[in-house]
């Protein structure tokens, strides 16, 4: 499965994730040059690289996810972390996810964690 972690994610989580799954493909929007980017531009970006999007911005990412779907536009797919879930919970929940889905399965789904 292939991520991109929005710039406010929380980097524990990125860094645990990376510990526990060294191979992941997870890249930071800071580190494929969209630093600061909208929440449309990184939305298309992800879906141009097929990559499921990581936030904690329960406000205006899923917005725009949900408007690119009525637009009849795409989403690679996108897990919305609550600023209340533990790193270690968030670390469990995004690996279960890896080990029992497909990419194919998130396009066009967001996902509240925790489950």
């Amino acid at each position: 499965m292939k991520f991109i972690a929005d710039e406010n994610f929380e980097g524990a989580i990125f860094r645990g994730l990376l510990r526990r799954h060294p191979h992941l493909d997870i890249e930071r929007v800071q580190d494929v040059g969209l630093l600061s980017a909208s929440d449309p531009d990184i939305l298309e970006w992800a879906y141009q690289h097929g990559r499921i999007v990581l936030t904690h911005d329960q406000k205006t990412m899923p917005t725009f996810a949900y408007q690119r779907l009525a637009d009849g536009n795409s989403v690679a797919g996108m897990i919305v972390m609550k600023h209340t879930i533990g790193v270690g919970k968030a670390i469990e929940d995004i690996l279960l996810i890896i080990s029992c889905t497909t990419m194919d399965e998130w396009v066009n789904q967001i996902q509240l964690l925790p489950l």
